[in-house]
């Protein structure tokens, strides 16, 4: 799943995690993309499926706003009630190629 961060949104809760936090409700009610987004954020969940990020910064009413995107993070949902919901970020780990036994040091 990909999903459009607002960068207010953003918080810092432990050293190495980004944590998004959000509300459903704050859109407005009966808005088609707010139940696509519920039904997308509850796969995630129950799928235990990884989230990505664009960060969308709004310079102000007469400015564009800017994206961003971090391939380097991945989020896992910590909670979601069907309104609030938790996304906490985390750098994905490389993968290592695998040292054969006999050149371990």
């Amino acid at each position: 799943m990909v999903l459009n961060c607002l960068s207010v949104h953003f918080g810092h809760p432990t050293r190495g995690v980004l944590r998004y936090e959000d509300r459903l409700s704050r859109e407005p009610a009966g808005s088609k993309d707010v139940g696509l987004l519920g039904q997308h954020l509850a796969l995630a969940r129950d799928g235990e499926l990884p989230i990505r990020m664009i960060v969308t910064a709004k310079a102000g009413e007469k400015t564009s706003s800017s994206c961003h995107v971090r391939p380097d993070l991945i989020g896992k949902i910590v909670t979601f009630d069907g309104d609030h919901f938790i996304i906490d970020f985390t750098r994905r780990e490389e993968a290592r190629p695998a040292v054969p036994a006999g050149r371990r040091k």
